[in-house]
């Protein structure tokens, strides 16, 4: 039986692998994250969720600002334009809660960035986790004046 060849990247260098060594890259991609949260208690966290057009991305830090765990909606295994619907966006929030399901959350604050079709749903499904929610707040970036217009043309 061979085995479906595709395209993997890391730091910046394409190369064909099969599927079976793709797999046991993000395995062990896996046991690195569990080794970092392994045994560690993690009272108050944020959540940062960014939502595009094209994708969710969610992160999760510690209160000082240390990354515990980030995943997207690519990541998961959605392309083209399902990694921007609402049901990939819980799919990704449901996905990180089973990743830190051991870490002693009390607190959580989220931060949410972008206008995608996923910011919504990913907070509900962080609600719907009985996660202490105390603060939301949107720090999408707002235009105030815009660029310079550009000078009239001389004839």
């Amino acid at each position: 039986m061979l085995n479906k060849i595709i395209f993997f990247e890391k730091m910046g260098k394409k190369r064909l692998v099969t599927e079976e060594k793709l797999s046991s890259i993000d395995k062990k991609y896996r046991e690195v994250v569990q080794k970092k949260i392994k045994g560690k208690k993690f009272p108050f966290i944020n959540i940062y969720i960014q939502a595009t057009y094209n994708n969710t991305l969610i992160t999760i830090t510690s209160n000082d600002g240390k990354v515990i765990t980030r995943l997207s909606a690519g990541a998961l295994g959605f392309t083209g334009p399902k990694r921007a619907t609402p049901y990939a966006a819980t799919q990704v929030a449901k996905a990180l809660l089973e990743r830190i399901s051991d870490v002693g959350i009390e607190e959580v604050k989220i931060f949410v960035k972008g206008i995608g079709a996923g910011r919504e749903a990913a907070i509900r499904a962080f609600a719907s986790a009985n996660l202490n929610i105390t603060y939301i707040k949107d720090i999408t970036p707002i235009p105030h004046n815009g660029p310079k217009r550009p000078r009239p043309r001389k004839v």
